[in-house]
């Protein structure tokens, strides 16, 4: 597995003090991007919270989901929480050690009370000694907050004082994407009242003795609750390892309501879905991958946007187009950009894969922030994406009409056909998964194809009806 070393650096610790009039929460900031470029320390709010409890709630939640493996559980390091801010609003992001979890805080303007919200993204320092300090806040005194480094903060020439570095393996780069470009096929499922929700949460296993999943369940509407079903029906919503829903405890008490998100039912054993809790002023989402067992990283959704040659063209003109907005809006960047919509949702889906976008269900659009990692590996490391360009670089992909042939490395040909825009493929990839993880490397050499892919060595034939 490939992996690389992950360095963040900090000015100070991150900290919880008493202060004049209330209290202040510093805290420190990385190395991140902002409209100026990038900054080692950038400073995006100084302010105070109108609910400091829930703040701390939720932002211990998401730094539960940075340290959790909810499968084959052990200690280990994590990556410190992602914060962006968004003009209006601040954005904590965290994915699990495992790679099947994706948490997000959004703390909205009514959440945030006397200053302005920068723009930008870096990690933010959550450390052990802050998270005890935030655990024991019991009262909503007032509570200033500093995302950055003070006015006043100086750095010396020896450099930063705080230094963490954190394995990070190319399957959690590629699992950050995933989770982002699954959920923009979810639809709202369903919506609880504050007393359901917190009955049914309560209800929910918060673990095994070994940390074993439960396995994925099933839940359908009942009156204004929800109740659980053996087996997947029409309106029923995946619980994929219920157990991993534990982060979500920390807000219980300040929950006003719960949203359930999902995929169309499609008869699937298992889905991906996403537990939004709404809080006074914020939002707390957990998107829980198909399996406990099974990380967002194989899904396989960023492929076929990857696979186009147009697509990285696109993305550079998109991305100049992003101004850090909370909400990215399609139409708006398909009018500025002379691009069809087509061309800009697959552009916003590349700009995913290098943690450029990221996707909000609560108001089912993307979101601009800059991911403060090289996630360019993504797409260079992707076993399925390199095999495909190396089978069309190698001249083994023929096309003709509807029906495409692949002769593969062992010398088996394989036959890629086409039904309602949908590529099938007689390979022992797609008998097992039927696309439930995206398209088989030879299905999407065949799309390469078509859509004009260069080659580097080999010819690739071409016959009539291709694009």
């Amino acid at each position: 597995m490939t992996r690389s070393l992950q360095a963040v650096a900090y000015t100070r610790p991150s900290v919880l003090e008493s202060a004049p009039g209330g209290r202040r929460l510093g805290l420190e900031t990385s190395r991140g991007a902002t409209p100026a470029g990038i900054e080692d320390h950038p400073r995006f709010f100084a302010g105070f919270l109108t609910h400091p409890q829930v703040a701390s709630a939720g932002l211990l939640a998401v730094a539960d989901v940075a340290a959790a493996r909810y499968h084959q559980q052990q200690l280990r390091a994590s990556l410190d929480p992602v914060v962006t801010g968004n003009g209006d609003r601040l954005r904590f992001e965290s994915f699990s050690g495992c790679g099947g979890v994706y948490a997000r805080l959004d703390v909205l303007a009514a959440g945030l009370d006397g200053g302005e919200v920068g723009h930008g993204t870096t990690n933010v320092d959550v450390n052990n000694p802050l998270r005890e300090a935030l655990s024991r806040i019991g009262t909503d005194d007032p509570l200033h907050l500093r995302v950055g480094p003070d006015e006043m903060a100086v750095t010396t020439l020896d450099g930063p004082v705080v230094e963490k570095k954190v394995p990070l393996p190319d399957r959690w780069l590629r699992g950050f994407a995933e989770a982002q470009v699954i959920a923009v096929g979810f639809d709202l499922r369903a919506e609880l009242p504050a007393a359901e929700a917190v009955r049914f949460l309560r209800s929910l296993p918060r673990g095994t003795a070994r940390g074993a999943s439960r396995g994925a369940q099933w839940v359908v509407t009942a009156g204004r609750g929800l109740r659980p079903t053996t087996r997947p029906v029409p309106g029923a919503v995946c619980l994929p390892g219920p157990e991993r829903l534990v982060a979500l405890q920390r807000v219980l008490r300040h929950a006003t309501a719960l949203r359930v998100y999902g995929p169309p039912f499609m008869g699937a054993p298992a889905a991906a879905s996403a537990w939004e809790v709404v809080l006074p002023g914020m939002r707390l989402t957990l998107t829980l991958s198909p399996e406990a067992a099974r990380g967002f990283s194989g899904e396989g959704g960023v492929l076929d946007a990857l696979a186009t040659d147009e697509a990285a063209g696109d993305a550079e003109l998109i991305a100049v187009l992003l101004a850090w907005e909370p909400r990215v809006e399609v139409t708006e960047l398909a009018a500025a950009s002379g691009l069809p919509a087509e061309r800009v949702r697959a552009a916003l889906v590349r700009l995913g894969t290098s943690g450029r976008v990221g996707y909000d269900t609560a108001e089912a659009a993307y979101f601009h922030r800059e991911l403060p990692y090289d996630a360019e590996r993504v797409e260079r490391h992707n076993p399925r994406l390199r095999s495909a360009r190396a089978l069309v670089e190698a001249g083994a992909v023929s096309v003709a009409g509807a029906l495409g042939t692949v002769t593969a490395e062992d010398g088996h040909v394989h036959r890629v056909r086409e039904e309602a825009g949908r590529l099938s493929c007689s390979c022992p990839w797609w008998a097992r998964y039927r696309g439930g993880r995206g398209p088989c490397k030879h299905a999407l050499a065949v799309r390469m194809v078509r859509r004009g892919a260069r080659v580097k060595r080999g010819t690739v034939r071409i016959d009539g009806g291709a694009r």
